[in-house]
């Protein structure tokens, strides 16, 4: 390793797109601009433009009219890779001492290659659960067919998906996972020690103070992407059992768009659809939830639902995935096995409105202890002690085979 501020150039599935990934990659951004660190910052966006900000580079690279949509809020560049050129003559110029990736995006597997070509350490944080959204994503497109030929079909698409991330996730030196159990998961498959990655929230942009609210209706909110791998179908399944259990008037708010949004519209009657917020829209609108429910089960973190409790929400998730790890059982909320327990947690918080209140305190104490400089602090560490003592320098002579 090199004398010095560690140099690092990242290489995000996203930046200006809402979601988790993008949130990460704006706010590492921002650490390493505030902290005066050397970072490179590559990733796929409208135009091709640099942009220089203290000791901060961003490296926009536009897409082919070969990308094809993932959905409506994400793409792949089957021809990203022409970008290779102009990203190593960067990197010459950067001489980064090691790339850091979230995942097998377009932006992900160039900066892979530029790893490999270059002979810089590679590093990778699995950001999203590919092979679970695929199951989720396979089964909802076969929804017409019998379950006899749906189901094995969506289990070989999560197969067919994890054999290839896998195998992805065996080429970097370093692994971070947002959480336990797929940090255990990706040592086992990959035989690489894996690294826990934090997260953190912005607890002065996500606050108590920020509720606005008129009226005295109850307010349960979702935030997220309305995508089959969001499980978001249980919030009608939600709804349907408070209507039949409970006489407290409620709305549902729904905050996101995507492809199961027309089916929710039909289904929810006490839905209100506020589309993607952003800013004091997004601060004000959890602000105002009394319950956050978040059925997604193919989390890997849930940051949306850190935001909620740093907004004095409690928050009702499900047991599969990362969120499960967010919410302390009881304390700052509910973690339901099953939709029958998530219906009956939700019931349960809206009947006594002095558990949410302490469940929204505590929540609140919970994310001020999570930043994201603690965060980032503790993945600089971890560089440093992988790279500490090793003389790995990138090979720039390599430039011109590419």
């Amino acid at each position: 390793m090199k004398e010095g501020k560690l140099r690092v150039a990242f290489f995000p599935d996203g930046f200006h797109e809402i979601d988790g990934v993008a949130m990460l990659a704006r706010q590492y951004e921002s650490f390493a601009r505030q902290r005066n660190l050397p970072f490179l910052l590559v990733h796929a966006g409208p135009s091709n433009e640099v942009f220089c900000d203290g000791s901060v580079t961003r490296m926009q690279l536009q897409r082919s009219a070969a990308s094809f949509a993932l959905d409506r809020a994400h793409r792949f560049d089957l021809l990203f890779s022409r970008h290779a050129g102009a990203v190593a003559s960067r990197l010459k110029d950067f001489r980064p001492d090691i790339i850091q990736i979230t995942g097998p995006s377009d932006a992900g597997i160039l900066g892979a290659l530029m790893a490999h070509r270059l002979h810089i350490p590679l590093s990778a944080f699995w950001q999203t659960n590919l092979p679970l959204y695929a199951r989720k994503r396979a089964a909802r497109s076969m929804s017409l067919l019998p379950r006899s030929l749906a189901g094995p079909a969506a289990a070989a698409a999560e197969r067919f998906s994890s054999a290839a991330v896998n195998r992805f996730y065996k080429v970097p030196r370093m692994l971070f996972a947002p959480n336990p159990e797929i940090v255990s998961e990706l040592a086992r498959s990959t035989g690489k020690a894996c690294s826990t990655m934090g997260h953190g929230v912005d607890a002065a942009a996500f606050h108590p103070a920020h509720r606005d609210r008129k009226d005295d209706l109850f307010t349960i909110g979702y935030v997220g992407r309305l995508t089959a791998e969001k499980n978001v179908r249980w919030l009608a399944k939600l709804e349907e059992y408070l209507l039949q259990t409970s006489s407290v008037p409620f709305r549902i708010v729904v905050v996101g768009e995507g492809a199961e949004e027309t089916w929710l519209r039909a289904k929810l009657k006490c839905g209100e659809f506020a589309g993607v917020l952003r800013g004091q829209a997004l601060s004000r609108a959890y602000a105002n939830m009394d319950l956050f429910a978040f059925p997604s089960e193919t989390e890997t973190f849930g940051l949306v639902v850190l935001e909620a409790l740093a907004s004095g929400v409690p928050a009702v998730v499900t047991a599969r995935g990362g969120p499960k790890y967010t919410v302390r059982h009881g304390v700052t909320g509910y973690v339901a096995n099953d939709l029958p327990e998530f219906c009956e947690f939700a019931a349960s918080l809206m009947a006594s409105p002095q558990t949410r209140r302490e469940m929204g305190k505590a929540g609140r104490v919970f994310a001020q202890e999570s930043s994201w400089t603690r965060a980032f602090e503790g993945i600089y560490s971890k560089y440093a002690d992988h790279l500490r003592g090793t003389r790995i320098a990138p090979q720039f002579g390599e430039l011109a085979e590419i």
